[in-house]
């Protein structure tokens, strides 16, 4: 097979459970640009693209698709895109990867890059989409990261509109309620328009994940942080509520905050005493919530309010009654990813592999928070 060369934009990020997804860059980097934790974008300036641009990338994944069919059918797959199949575009076709790959999942969806598809009007938004179902074939599903200001901005016909056209969900990334947290951290947004965004966005059919951040407020505003983080949920009652644990990356402006002592991150513990009070106040809300990233030290936490609420008040109190010793080698057990709950502490062959590392960090002198900081920027 000639490789005839696929080359069509993508951006440097997605959410998490995006992995699958066909990625389709609308615009370049992120509009605001300005968040103290946020280390993505900022040697880089905002830029839309044109229509044309985009639909000519879109021509060419339908392009690729077709190619690999044929592909397929001339190998003996059937013009399906199997895991041999695969093996062999790496050596013939690598240009091709990103949409075989995308076949070989068959996730069925699009997601629209960088940071914020909403930053255009609904009419182009919508036109975008639906050139996108209509040449990809497949596409059951398209979503895309937003800003809530960008959200709260647009008319409610608008965000119809862009419903209909089949934008399906919208990651919003919420990251706190307070005002104060908000401000510190130049978000660029209030917690009135963190509601009026999300709500907006559900009324218009959309369904909406919220991201949270635990450890945001640092010592100055933890509880603040925990309950505003939740009465801005309680108004909205998104569909999921996802939790993304704060890590301070080196290239982050937060970072040169921390240097100076003018913030005073929270330590691991100090994080989950945070994570229960912000449980213990979301209240009349249906959301799921998922602890789906490394940075997240119990990954066990997830359930749907308000049913298992109860449940993942328990798994932090399981967390907050382990000795010290216990909740050291669980975090790094976590952090290794040798841990995905608190039962693996029991699982003897886990624990042994914990207790080895542990045993080589100490004969190096080396701590288990110095590992694991260093560990957590590794995770971004």
């Amino acid at each position: 097979m000639q490789d005839q060369t696929l080359t069509f934009e993508q951006g440097p990020i997605r959410p998490p459970n995006e992995a699958g997804s066909l990625l389709i860059r609308v615009s370049r980097n992120c509009p605001w640009n300005r968040c103290l934790f946020c280390p993505v974008y900022k040697t880089e300036k905002f830029s839309t693209r044109s229509m044309e641009e985009i639909k000519e990338d879109i021509d060419k994944i339908a392009a690729g698709i077709e190619q690999l069919k044929n592909f397929s059918i001339e190998k003996g797959f059937g013009g399906e895109v199997t895991h041999k199949l695969l093996s062999m575009l790496y050596h013939q076709a690598p240009a091709l990867l990103p949409v075989a790959n995308w076949l070989y999942l068959n996730e069925k969806s699009v997601f629209l890059q960088d940071a914020d598809s909403t930053v255009y009007k609904g009419d182009k938004l919508a036109e975008i989409i639906r050139y996108i179902v209509e040449k990809i074939p497949g596409v059951e599903r398209v979503t895309t990261y937003s800003r809530a200001k960008s959200l709260a901005r647009r008319t409610l016909e608008e965000l119809k509109d862009i419903k209909e056209a089949g934008l399906s969900r919208v990651h919003i990334g919420l990251e706190s309620g307070s005002d104060n947290v908000l401000d510190y951290m130049q978000k660029g947004v209030t917690a009135q328009e963190q509601i009026e965004g999300g709500a907006k966005a559900k009324e218009a059919g959309l369904i909406v994940s919220e991201y949270v951040m635990p450890g945001l407020g640092g010592k100055t505003w933890w509880q603040e942080h925990a309950r505003e983080t939740a009465r801005v949920l309680n108004q909205i009652n998104p569909d999921f509520i996802r939790i993304r644990t704060l890590a301070i990356h080196p290239a982050s402006p937060l970072m040169e905050e921390w240097n100076q002592g003018k913030f005073d991150p929270l330590t691991d513990d100090e994080i989950i005493q945070e994570l229960r009070l912000f449980m213990e106040n979301l209240n009349g809300i249906n959301s799921a919530i998922y602890s789906d990233h490394i940075l997240n030290l119990l990954e066990e936490l997830e359930g749907v309010l308000p049913d298992d609420k109860e449940d993942m008040l328990n798994i932090i109190d399981n967390y907050l009654a382990l000795y010290p010793q216990e909740k050291e080698l669980f975090r790094l057990g976590r952090r290794t990813g040798l841990f995905r709950s608190l039962d693996d502490l029991n699982k003897k062959h886990l624990r042994g592999k914990a207790e080895e590392i542990f045993n080589q960090l100490e004969a190096r002198g080396i701590t288990v928070d110095d590992f694991i900081n260093d560990m957590r920027t590794r995770y971004l």
